[in-house]
């Protein structure tokens, strides 16, 4: 069924009420279930398994992922082998709309614990309990509902902005459900068979579970040049440091594969570029210069006997590896995405203003509120927002030491973000929280000078909050299009922020900082913490944490040939940003992926630019959309991404958890 929408000149001359009552007569399906047992039941499972895979996408890259089109896909699947089974009926269009809005917000949660909390963690060297980490996400996500919803009239049945992200949801959900079934099961077909492939590569990449089953025989190797080295016993190197150590290697990675997949090849070959100029040029000279140290440790062991007297010998390691490389290439790679960033977010002043005279701007037309008794009603948020703002400010003093007056000024500053946020998001899908987050860090750089915890966890809630309700509304997008109840989004989301809390903060605690259960209600989570950092190196988070030590501590703290990185990186992303906006997007270099890959173990930059170059390279060999091939892969790029990113990143996070009971491991 075609999805009715208003022409151009219907939404600049209709008034708001002629507006709703359109839709309320030609798009609201009123009697269609949305916001069933089923549906909800379905988002909070698959929202939840999904919001593990941007645990494990994030930890490793610093992005989250949609998880929107994947879990409709898989509850379209689901339900329609259901219906043939006699088991149960096909999911409605807007059922599975529901659905959606629960899985999505669930994916959304694991933003702070990959940035702000992470940050913070590795700051202070203290563990946030696993409780508060679980309310104070949950209250920032709830927060951003209410603050979003006064702006959804505006912004979507006013304005009727695209959220261009949300309506390709809209259309794959109203194709499922009212096209070609063959098409959709194919989708479907296609994410479950990559999804199966990556997650028994990722089994057989664990010894410890391979030994366990007697087929250690089997182990596939993460790194493809373990062969070569076992073969050959030569260990290549440049100027005296060994490639390994540069992490200059092949890693089989599948899931990174399929997220290089949906990036797009300027930005996977950026990526790339700055991974090769980081770890095969600037590292290796840096490290013969000294200013990347090696760390070493030593251990005292029983010795031997001199003279009836055990004499103790002492064993010293010396380690090179990813994280002290980032120790002196962070601050190349940060400057230059934190100032594209900041281009990119002033380059378009007119987002800025239009999102601020829009709100303001007088309509005495609107008097009659036509959608009233579907609508989530004002006061809810009227009287909600101060409720949990005091909730948000007792628990940033009560969990992380923030003054009161901090946290306060912090919410002034999230209603102005989430204008911002919201408008952008609706005009490009792009929701500038980085950028966002680093301006409150500037500010609180001056409000609270030498307060690094104050300083992280005041970005913290700006870029939570602001960053809920900007995809709040880009989930009711595909609501709007399809008729579906907006109250009942707002219900669904609100379910999916704790079906998200409820399963990634358990994970996050077991696989990612390495508590073991035994451990995680100990008093002292501290002595229990161990992030690996060579194994996840939380991106996001370092660029938090660099962003705070700056403006905390000065740059004179910084070995001088790091500051001239930061000083290149910080011309070269301003450079690189305007060309890449007056080219209109033609420019072939993203700053933004080149200083990322400053921030990623090579391996991990090498397996994401495979994705990307594998796709281009199907898009330029099969451009006719008849031929099969064209119809298979490329027109089917999202799931088969999404089917490796959710098999292969679930798989590792229950392989993770399963090591920890292995014996001996």
């Amino acid at each position: 069924m075609a999805i009715h929408e208003l022409t151009d000149e219907q939404i600049n001359t209709w008034t708001l009420e002629e507006k709703d009552t359109w839709w309320l007569k030609n798009v609201y399906r009123e009697g269609m279930p949305q916001l069933t047992i089923r549906s909800a039941f379905t988002g909070m499972i698959l929202g939840g398994l999904l919001s593990l895979t941007n645990l494990y996408v994030g930890a490793k890259t610093g992005w989250t992922l949609g998880v929107g089109i994947t879990s409709v896909i898989l509850a379209f699947a689901m339900f329609k082998v259901f219906s043939k089974l006699h088991i149960g009926q096909e999911f409605t269009v807007l059922e599975n709309n529901a659905m959606q809005s629960i899985a999505t917000a669930a994916g959304y949660m694991t933003s702070p614990m990959i940035s702000s909390l992470a940050a913070y963690m590795a700051v202070t060297g203290h563990v946030i309990p696993l409780w508060q980490t679980m309310s104070w996400i949950s209250v920032l996500a709830i927060l951003g509902v209410l603050f979003a919803f006064p702006f959804k009239r505006r912004f979507i049945n006013d304005e009727q902005q695209p959220f261009p992200e949300g309506r390709a949801a809209g259309i794959v959900m109203d194709s499922l459900h009212h096209g070609e079934a063959e098409a959709g099961l194919l989708k479907a077909k296609l994410l479950i068979i990559f999804g199966s492939l990556a997650a028994v590569v990722r089994l057989l990449q664990s010894e410890a579970i391979m030994g366990l089953i007697h087929l250690k025989s089997l182990t596939v190797p993460e790194f493809l040049d373990d062969w070569f080295y076992r073969l050959t016993g030569w260990e290549p190197s440049i100027l005296g440091t060994p490639i390994k150590n540069l992490t200059l290697r092949p890693e089989l990675d599948l899931p990174m594969v399929g997220a290089g997949g949906l990036m797009g090849m300027r930005t996977g070959a950026s990526i790339l570029l700055g991974a090769l100029i980081n770890y095969a040029i600037l590292a290796p000279i840096m490290i013969e210069r000294g200013d990347i140290v090696p760390k070493v440790t030593a251990t005292t062991t029983s010795g031997w006997a001199v003279a009836g007297m055990d004499v103790p010998s002492v064993k010293v390691k010396v380690d090179m590896g990813f994280k002290q490389i980032t120790f002196w290439s962070l601050w190349g790679g940060v400057a230059m995405m934190t100032m594209a960033s900041l281009v990119t977010f002033f380059a378009k002043p007119q987002v800025l203003i239009s999102a601020f005279s829009k709100l303001f701007t007088k309509r005495s037309e609107e008097t009659t509120d036509v959608l009233g008794h579907i609508e989530l009603p004002l006061k809810v948020s009227l009287i909600g927002v101060p409720i949990l703002g005091a909730v948000v400010v007792w628990m940033a003093h009560s969990y992380f030491g923030v003054e009161p007056w901090l946290s306060v000024v912090a919410l002034f500053l999230v209603f102005a973000f989430c204008l911002i946020a919201i408008n952008s998001t609706g005009m490009t899908s792009i929701t500038p929280i980085g950028a966002m987050g680093k301006l409150t860090q500037l500010t609180f750089g001056i409000l609270a000078p030498k307060n690094i915890q104050a300083n992280l966890m005041t970005a913290g809630i700006t870029g939570e909050v602001a960053s809920h309700s900007a995809n709040l509304l880009q989930d009711i997008k595909p609501g709007y299009m399809l008729g579906a109840k907006p109250r009942q989004q707002a219900v669904g989301h609100v379910l999916g922020v704790l079906a998200g809390a409820l399963l990634s903060v358990p994970v996050f605690y077991l696989v990612f900082l390495q508590i073991h259960p035994a451990e995680a209600f100990s008093p002292d989570l501290d002595a229990a913490y161990q992030l690996d950092p060579d194994k996840y190196p939380m991106p996001a988070a370092t660029t938090w944490k660099a962003v705070a030590d700056v403006l905390t501590d000065g740059i004179e703290n910084i070995k001088v040939s790091a500051q001239w990185a930061a000083l290149i990186g910080i011309l070269l992303g301003l450079v690189l940003e305007v060309a890449r906006i007056r080219s209109k997007n033609r420019f072939p270099l993203s700053p933004v992926g080149l200083g990322l890959g400053f921030i990623i173990p090579f391996h991990t930059c090498l397996s994401m630019f495979l994705g990307c170059f594998l796709f281009w390279l199907f898009e330029k060999r099969y451009p006719d959309k008849e031929e099969k091939m064209n119809q298979v892969v490329v027109q089917n790029q999202e799931p088969i991404c999404a089917g490796l990113i959710a098999g292969g990143a679930l798989m590792g996070i229950a392989v993770a958890v399963a090591e920890l009971f292995v014996p001996g491991h």
